[in-house]
């Protein structure tokens, strides 16, 4: 945090002035009560510069510590434990013609990023002349943040999203053991409907044996880094965290105001600092307002004054595994058509602390980095990306959205967006909605991305289906647009096999379509009041189907009286979802895994639609006497339950609380290097949560002890034309600074679902000013 100067305090405010290098004129910040920073300039140029700048003041040890990750530079400060992640790191940076990637941009986006890192060298030059103001995790940590390139900005890429190749290895890991690939639909469901096919030439047995130093290879590449050993692992028994989100547009005709309203709360992991930021940016020919990716310059979900939009995960498949047949006699060459190319190597020095640099040596087949090598069967196994492709940084294409005024505007920036696949949604003062995804995804002539492949030829993509193939609808007759991640892919689209296994379950999209179409209006109060609904269909569905059990034992016969006579909402207070979510995680899942496939013990949490659907129609899983085995199963497994909620509740199911067993708690990323007198002060929480895996109000947990992991920490509700009516909170606050008050302020408001006013205009953000900051050319 930037200490006060003496400078003159308009309205017993404090200013700060600050001598920037690389300005062109002075630029004001106005830093708002909730910590929101409303930047002006006097051409776009130097509003970036001042985002740049204002980002590292209020989040430098999260761009540092996203800096080294994606750089690969992790072990020069932190030492050898970090060598794997940085050699991971380092296999998927950005490696192409760097003046094709930055043409794949809007044409300002060279000068946007150069601008924006000087603004956060700007801020690391200024710290340098008041050390006493390092961040404390830089001081635990014993290291100095480094200085950024503009390059480094769309060079790191690890930080994409997609998951597909960690999903390709455990289907091949189910295929293995259960002898087929359509037994992995147990652990995830293919949408739209589809045959899994194994492609000629693939052992699936051969990935299954190593299926575990491959995620964990996988995990080095893409994972972001943690103090504790689970750094940059991902097992097989866990998946990454879910990163979804929920977003709609409800037209003016639908609304009660008579103005349109797009909503976005995007789903990440429950971090501290959270992983987007919220920030205003003002010059001459661009006023937009609203959040992005603390380390990204420019914002991806808010408003222009005219064109509000919001983004959710469009999970295309983006990715794929490729397994190579190596030379028996030389492992650094491998198969490709009828004879053998040589990988190509790339040695870098690998800066350690505490010892001498390291030589790096990465290998790269056609398709790209290679990620494990099994020499025992002379294979090795590649990832190919469709962000290793010029333009797919990822959120960086933003650019050229922030300033659309029409739909069709916005729909023709969005033909260059890459990475992540991402369904956008669209409002503006003219009326028009609309749900535009943005996604570069890889044309598969011969195979459908659901297994691995060998990479001899066989199975090459055929260039890329981008915006232009997509769908789109504009101003539908419902009045309304809404995404949550679902497979959400028209009939008349399915065929391009745009992706068939990273869909969330379809029941947030339910929930969000029930809620939109249950009124003939829709206040503005209806989409905050939606962003935290806790109601959950899928405990709806699972419970309807225990209408016709019985049972003289009395704790079974108060368990199904305490489900049947729920309202089937999740909040934090309700005894029912305490009682619900643990039978669903910890022991119906597990129990109906087990049952249906014997021998496949890797993971416990069977896709919902296919345990609802087992428990719904059982005949079509449990084989004979279905009926029979369903309701054992469904008893049997609540017994276990309701004893498991006792031990950790008590017997009076009066006083059980979902909220005393789901519980958030934001941590510093250095928690685990303190002591416990710090984590108390640098962590927020643990307090009681409410919601589950399918509300809307969306709560992923970890399910040895509930800790609430992933969902929605920033949301947004712009009332399009009513600018400084509309509402956002951050959580725990807006700074990842442990010194700034606005470091964890947020949090109660964002635990009870409050927001605070996104505001727009001049007037009212000098209204609710607590301080300012001006930079002003560094003079020669």
């Amino acid at each position: 945090m930037i200490a006060p100067t003496a400078l003159a305090e308009p309205a017993g405010r404090s200013t700060t002035t600050v001598q920037v290098a690389g300005l062109t004129a002075p630029v004001r910040m106005v830093l708002d009560k909730w910590g929101v920073p409303h930047i002006y300039a006097t051409n776009t140029a130097d509003v970036y510069l001042g985002q740049g700048f204002n980002a590292a003041r209020d989040r430098l040890f999260q761009l540092d510590l996203w800096h080294r990750r994606g750089l690969g530079t992790l072990s020069e400060v932190l030492g050898a434990g970090y060598a794997e992640l940085d050699k991971g790191a380092r296999s998927v940076l950005y490696r192409g013609d760097l003046a094709k990637e930055w043409a794949a941009y809007p044409p300002q986006a060279k000068e946007v990023a150069t601008k924006f890192v000087a603004g956060i060298n700007g801020y690391l030059e200024w710290l340098a002349r008041n050390p006493n103001a390092l961040p404390e995790e830089f001081r635990t940590l014993g290291y100095r943040p480094a200085k950024w390139q503009p390059e480094d900005v769309v060079r790191i890429r690890h930080h994409a999203l997609v998951t597909n190749g960690y999903y390709e290895a455990l289907r091949a890991l189910t295929s293995c053991l259960a002898g087929s690939p359509e037994a992995d639909a147990i652990r995830q469901n293919l949408e739209p409907k589809h045959a899994v096919s194994v492609p000629q030439g693939l052992d699936v047995c051969a990935v299954a044996q190593v299926a575990e130093p491959l995620l964990n290879a996988y995990g080095a590449a893409v994972l972001p880094v943690t103090f504790d050993a689970g750094a940059g692992k991902i097992s097989v028994t866990k998946a990454p965290p879910a990163q979804g989100s929920n977003n709609w547009a409800i037209s003016a005709a639908k609304s009660a105001t008579g103005r349109p309203v797009l909503a976005d709360d995007p789903h990440r992991l429950m971090s501290l600092p959270s992983s987007r930021y919220l920030a205003h940016l003002s010059a001459p020919g661009l006023d937009i307002v609203g959040a992005g990716e603390p380390m990204i310059p420019g914002l991806s979900l808010g408003h222009n004054g005219t064109s509000a939009f919001g983004l959710t995960m469009f999970p295309a498949d983006q990715e794929d595994l490729y397994v190579y047949q190596l030379d028996p006699a030389d492992h650094s060459r491998y198969k490709y058509g009828d004879g053998y190319e040589s990988f190509r190597t790339v040695t870098e020095k690998l800066p350690v602390k505490g010892e001498q640099s390291r030589d790096l040596a990465l290998s790269f087949s056609r398709h790209g980095p290679v990620l494990y090598v099994d020499a025992q069967r002379h294979l090795a196994y590649g990832l190919r990306t469709v962000w290793m492709e010029p333009g797919t940084s990822p959120y960086f294409a933003s650019l050229g959205y922030q300033t659309a005024q029409t739909a069709q505007q916005f729909g023709e920036a969005l033909k260059k967006w890459g990475a992540p696949g991402a369904n956008h949604v669209y409002a503006n003062t003219q009326g028009q909605i609309g749900w535009l995804p943005g996604a570069l995804v890889p044309k598969r002539p011969n195979h459908d991305g659901l297994l691995p492949v060998p990479g001899d030829g066989r199975y090459e993509w055929n260039g890329f289906y981008s915006g232009d193939d997509l769908p789109r609808t504009i101003n539908p007759a419902s009045g309304w647009v809404a995404t949550a991640n679902e497979m959400n892919v028209p009939a008349s689209h399915q065929k391009l096999g745009l992706g068939y296994d990273a869909w969330s379950d379809p029941y947030r999209a339910q929930r969000i379509a029930e809620v939109l179409n249950g009124k003939p209006k829709l206040a503005f109060e209806d989409s905050l009041k939606l962003q935290n609904d806790f109601l959950s269909i899928p405990a709806r569905k699972i419970t309807a189907v225990l209408g016709s059990l019985t049972s003289a034992d009395p704790k079974i016969k108060a368990s199904l009286e305490l489900l049947k006579g729920w309202n089937h909402v999740t909040g934090p207070e309700s005894g029912p979802a305490a009682l619900y979510e643990t039978w669903f995680t910890k022991h119906l899942g597990p129990q109906f895994t087990r049952t249906v496939l014997p021998g496949v013990d890797f993971f416990t949490k069977p896709d919902t639609q296919v345990l609802i659907d087992a428990l719904e129609h059982p005949e079509n899983h449990f084989g004979a006497d279905a009926k029979a085995k369903r309701d054992k199963l469904l008893l049997d497994s609540l017994v276990s339950a309701r004893t498991e909620v006792e031990q950790k509740l008590g017997a009076d199911q009066a006083a059980w609380q979902w909220g005393k067993l789901q519980h958030t708690r934001f941590e510093n990323p250095i928690s685990p290097l303190v002591d416990e007198a710090a984590r108390k002060r640098l962590n927020v929480g643990p307090f009681p949560r409410g919601g589950a895996s399918d509300t809307v109000n969306n709560s992923e947990y970890e399910s040895a002890d509930f800790r609430h992991i992933g969902g929605a920490s920033l949301r947004v509700v712009i009332d399009v034309g009513n600018w400084d009516g509309s509402k956002a909170v951050n959580a725990p606050g807006q700074s990842g600074n442990p010194a700034d008050p606005h470091y964890k302020d947020l949090a109660e408001s964002w635990r009870k679902g409050e927001y605070f006013p996104l505001l727009y205009s001049k007037a009212a953000v000098e209204r609710n000013a607590e301080r300012y900051l001006i930079l002003v050319p560094k003079s020669s």
